[in-house]
């Protein structure tokens, strides 16, 4: 079941888009196969991945070129993207979408769809733009999120560049704020002695960022954090790279949910 959503956020000031794909009854159950007898109710709320977009993109990019949508049936997840606009998922400038992204947007998700707020049920993921704003998010607040997904992601974006110089076309320069430094975060949660959730880390051979993420997963590995690296040859930064990705990240996330337990279904 997929939704989409316009509503006022109190923390933008202004109305957002977002998609919910929440799982509910698949024609192959309708029929019987399996020995499942169909049924609308539920027995808990749904774990919930929140699905972050890349670099040009809005809420309806990873429904329409990849199929999460059919993943997270199989899987009985709840998905949710958003419209971040090219804002790197931080607050630099105007909008405070760090804010937004941990706060307001699972509050409204929570309140308006069969959707868990604990943190044990709760993921993180992105590509590119929406990488780094997964593992920025995951990083800073490990005790919200089970588990972070980052695919190509752009491990070096400084926001406060970013938005006007996305390629460095331009020769905008700015020092990294700490508070966007993923490698320095990451350093502040070890000396914090702050565990981070696992990480599912994943770039193309072919990916102008592959090094930079080579390089991101090898300071994590030294800091201790449990990375699961997957690197594939021959890809770049592409969508055929980013369904794969999403599909893997869900079967290997970490889950002791209800619906888990159940284990994959036909859709």
């Amino acid at each position: 079941m997929r939704t989409v959503c316009n509503f006022y956020s109190y923390v933008l000031n202004r109305a957002v888009d977002i998609s919910v794909v929440v799982p509910s009854v698949t024609c192959p159950e309708s029929l019987g196969l399996g020995g499942i007898t169909p049924s609308h109710k539920l027995p808990a709320k749904f774990p919930v991945l929140y699905l972050l977009h890349g670099f040009g993109n809005n809420h309806a990019q990873w429904l329409g070129y990849s199929n999460v949508e059919m993943y997270a049936e199989e899987q009985r997840i709840a998905v949710v993207t958003m419209s971040a606009e090219n804002k790197a998922y931080a607050d630099a400038g105007a909008d405070d979408f760090m804010r937004f992204v941990d706060e307001e947007l699972p509050e409204f998700v929570c309140n308006y769809f069969p959707v868990s707020d604990k943190p044990e049920e709760s993921y993180i993921a992105g590509l590119s733009m929406g990488g780094f704003g997964a593992l920025l998010h995951g990083i800073t607040h490990p005790e919200r999120y089970r588990a972070i997904g980052s695919f190509s992601g752009g491990v070096g974006i400084n926001p406060v560049t970013f938005v006007k110089d996305p390629m460095g076309s331009k020769g905008e320069e700015a020092p990294l704020p700490h508070e966007y430094d993923l490698a320095a975060l990451a350093d502040d949660a070890a000396a914090a002695g702050r565990t981070l959730p696992p990480l599912y880390i994943a770039c193309g051979t072919e990916d102008f960022l592959f090094q930079a993420n080579v390089d991101f997963r090898d300071h994590l590995v030294e800091l201790g954090a449990d990375v699961t690296w997957d690197e594939v040859a021959g890809f770049g930064h592409e969508w055929r790279f980013w369904d794969m990705q999403v599909e893997k990240f869900l079967d290997w996330i970490p889950r002791d949910d209800v619906y888990a337990k159940m284990g994959k279904r036909p859709v």
